[in-house]
């Protein structure tokens, strides 16, 4: 009679399951020297084809009026009748200051377009690859605060006004000391604006305050 082969006295081998490891929250490396902290600049589409059209119009009616003299036609009445104001008028007159002064504050206004970045919407934010720059628009860099805020226990109401330099935050506390709203507050909002990841990290000026009686 044979023994039925049963599993009784044997052992098996079961496989190891490993533990899994815990995502690292801690935020990517900086690139070093990557000058990734300066502005983002705009494209200027609107001033430079006002400026284009407007230089185009003019060179269009000097070469036209050209061409005609060349031509054996007479100049146009408004190009002689300027060539004699400049001639006649004297530098100091009303309109020849006008003038030089309408085309100084132009010309002023050219510069300062080309020379500075624009888009004070976006918000640079660190580099963590050589190939992409990345940057926050303000308005949800204050949202994101005003929604960390409000998450604070007492906080009734959040105000967020943000800059490049500085984070303007007013809270109105219904409950709780208001040293300990604001102790929370400084603290829940200094973690949120480091977690932005912004280049130049603005600076935190907190208020708090109850709110206004009714009536």
């Amino acid at each position: 009679m044979s023994e039925p082969q049963g599993s009784e006295g044997t052992t098996q081998r079961l496989p190891v399951l490993e533990k899994p490891t815990e995502p690292d929250h801690a935020p990517p490396p900086v690139l070093e020297g990557a000058g990734g902290s300066g502005r983002f600049w705009s494209p200027r589409r609107v001033p430079a084809t006002v400026v284009a059209v407007l230089l185009l119009a003019v060179a269009g009616l000097f070469l036209y009026d050209i061409a005609a003299v060349r031509a054996g036609q007479p100049a146009m009445r408004w190009r002689r009748e300027l060539a004699t104001q400049l001639a006649e008028r004297p530098l100091d007159d009303t309109w020849v200051l006008v003038g030089a002064g309408v085309a100084a504050a132009l010309g002023l206004w050219l510069v300062v377009l080309a020379a500075t970045p624009g888009l004070r919407r976006v918000l640079p934010m660190r580099r963590t690859h050589a190939d992409v720059r990345a940057g926050l628009y303000r308005e949800a860099a204050a949202l994101v605060l005003r929604d960390r805020a409000v998450e604070v226990a007492g906080v009734q109401s959040v105000r967020v006004r943000l800059s490049r330099a500085k984070a303007d935050v007013s809270a109105v506390a219904h409950f709780r000391e208001l040293d300990d709203v604001r102790a929370d507050l400084d603290a829940v909002l200094g973690d949120a604006i480091q977690g932005l990841g912004l280049a130049r990290p603005p600076s935190l000026s907190l208020h708090v305050r109850r709110p206004g009686k009714k009536g």
